[in-house]
């Protein structure tokens, strides 16, 4: 497989992601993967390489384009105990006012469409997939493109559950896409649990949701101290059997 950094035109300007494609030529399936909080950076390069070794044409986005091309701001090679207060105390701003949901739905259609009319990209469905607040943007794409997403995978998602009436649970209706949910251990109260439970009773996708035992939040992250090798093997069975099962299957 092989990678490079791409710049896409978007209602804002210039957003600066990058895209894995399968060797050998020929038209595949395509998977947005929106990165964890601590964005674009060289572990979310090799996981979009390893899923493209898979047959997918992968595209991460930078999430903070507007601020600066990727890294956005300094991010540490390993972010462990020592270093991360100060990373986050960095990145929270840039959170808070980068990622609103308007923002979030005005790229997701310039993402879609780049993938769109990339020759290495099969035209049909597509599927999403986030890591941490990743996972939110993952589902409000999802939501907003029901005719284009089939898949929709979250992994030890943040603020999935919020009091907001646009909380990512009250999406969950709109979705036609199959959905996995990989949930750390102590990721969530007994009451968000509950609440999440309850939304995807309500839309027949209880199954959905999946707590990967001994993980902590964080676990894909190989550049972190959070990084679970079982958590993050599971991760790529369950994802990989979804895209199967929606992407490439048939």
């Amino acid at each position: 497989m092989h990678g490079t950094m791409v710049q896409i035109p978007t209602p804002d300007g210039l957003a600066d992601a990058f895209a894995a494609f399968p060797d050998g030529g020929g038209r595949h399936p395509a998977v947005l993967m929106y990165p964890d909080a601590f964005g674009l950076r060289p572990v979310l390069k090799d996981m979009a390489r390893e899923l493209a070794g898979h047959g997918y044409c992968v595209l991460v986005p930078n999430l903070y384009y507007r601020h600066a091309p990727a890294p956005a701001f300094p991010v540490p090679e390993f972010i462990d105990e020592a270093n991360r207060p100060a990373v986050i105390a960095e990145l929270m701003p840039l959170l808070k006012e980068q990622t609103t949901a308007e923002r979030v739905l005005r790229d997701t259609g310039a993402y879609l469409a780049f993938l769109g009319e990339r020759p290495e990209v099969r035209a049909g469905a597509v599927a999403v997939t986030g890591y941490c607040i990743g996972s939110l943007l993952a589902l409000r794409t999802a939501a907003a493109h029901p005719e284009r997403v089939a898949a929709v995978a979250g992994f030890h998602p943040g603020f999935v559950v919020t009091d907001a009436p646009d909380s990512p649970h009250r999406l969950l209706p709109r979705l036609a896409a199959q959905v996995h949910l990989g949930i750390a251990e102590g990721d969530m109260t007994p009451e968000i649990a509950e609440a999440l439970d309850r939304s995807l009773g309500a839309t027949g996708l209880r199954d959905a949701c999946e707590v990967y035992p001994g993980t902590v939040h964080g676990f894909t992250m190989a550049d972190t101290d959070a990084f679970s090798p079982t958590g993050a093997k599971l991760h790529w069975d369950r994802l990989l059997a979804l895209l199967d099962r929606t992407l490439t299957a048939g």
